[in-house]
């Protein structure tokens, strides 16, 4: 009998070692006491890259959008080709996306001070949101001429959104190429399929309009919206009766037909250097870049008009709802407890 219960026990405490590990809980303080130092040497690396492209803080949110929306937050999407591994990065809707390298640097500096112990999917999570504090940061210090001035200005600097990470994330053992188109969202779908890539992801109409205001500090190439220019609704020579005549224009004459595909663009053509709420300002006067940006204010009855309203009117109401958006995209079917691994080199499995 005796043997009987301990059996039993042991069991019941496999079984629940074994459940908690895999509904573990992202916290912001999992590195504390294993790396403490995780986002001042994360920082360190992107100041640096900042100074060289004032678009990181851009590439680096779409890279994690991009690997969150793809089966989950798990770095799946940095994989390079390899035995028994097709890579995402190939595919048409990630060929733009960019900021490998930077990614690169942030996890070679945390091996050397913390070996083994990061994980990639992690440092998606944590580069996306200091760069986006860098964006405002480097913007107003280019107005200052000495150290001591941008010090001071650096302290007391308080107006760009901000989040605690949630960290916990393992790395993925395999790509998920196949997945790709359906998990993310284009430019080119109508607004309700968008819209339901969002909800297959546990994510709402609110986080729907709070991420797509990081277009704020992004840009598109002619490719993805010269449709709505000469071809609206396949019909030759149609503009899309929802642009700004004048933008429409302007937009023209930067994309003319059938030249430059590749050309960027402002997503926000009034500030597209600063992290503001311009982006819905611009939508409020028709002045979307991508047709999935204005459909959140044109297509009629949707719950999205009131939000890119309240956004536009409060920037601080934005930055609060951005916030909390990207800590519910991190958490999009993350790998935790003894799922995964942790990655010694992002673009390879161990």
């Amino acid at each position: 009998m005796n043997t009987l219960i301990f059996q039993l026990i042991a069991a019941a405490l496999f079984l629940a070692a074994a459940f908690e590990g895999s509904n573990a809980q992202l916290c912001a303080t999992f590195y504390t006491t294993t790396c403490p130092n995780v986002s001042s040497v994360a920082r360190s690396i992107l100041e640096q890259a900042q100074q060289n492209d004032v678009r990181i803080g851009a590439k680096l949110i779409r890279l994690q959008f991009h690997d969150c929306f793809v089966n989950g937050c798990d770095a799946s999407l940095l994989l390079d080709n390899a035995d028994g591994i097709e890579t995402e990065k190939g595919e048409p809707e990630n060929l733009t996306v960019d900021s490998y390298g930077v990614v690169d640097d942030i996890k070679t500096a945390l091996e050397n001070v913390c070996p083994g112990v990061v994980s990639c999917s992690d440092i998606l999570a944590i580069a996306a949101q200091i760069s986006v504090s860098l964006v405002l940061f480097f913007i107003l210090s280019s107005l200052f001429k000495n150290d001591h001035e941008k010090r001071k200005m650096k302290r007391n600097l308080d107006g760009g959104p901000t989040w605690e990470v949630q960290m916990g994330r393992r790395d993925s053992r395999t790509a998920h190429k196949a997945a790709v188109a359906a998990g993310i969202p284009s430019p080119f779908e109508p607004f309700q399929q968008v819209r339901a890539k969002f909800t297959n992801v546990g994510l709402d109409s609110t986080d729907l309009v709070a991420l797509s205001g990081a277009h704020t500090i992004g840009r598109a190439q002619c490719s993805t919206f010269t449709q709505r220019l000469y071809n609206f609704s396949n019909i030759r020579g149609n503009a899309d009766p929802s642009l700004d005549p004048t933008y429409l224009e302007t937009l023209r004459q930067a994309c003319p037909e059938n030249v430059g595909g590749d050309t960027l663009n402002n997503l926000d053509p009034t500030t597209p250097n600063c992290f503001d709420n311009n982006y819905f300002t611009n939508l409020q006067n028709n002045r979307g870049l991508l047709q999935s940006d204005q459909d959140l204010f044109s297509t009629n009855g949707s719950d999205t008009v009131a939000i890119v309203n309240r956004f536009g009117n409060s920037q601080s109401d934005f930055f609060d709802s951005f916030g909390q958006s990207m800590i519910n995209m991190g958490n999009i079917s993350p790998l935790t407890g003894t799922n995964g691994e942790i990655r010694t080199d992002c673009k390879r499995i161990n």
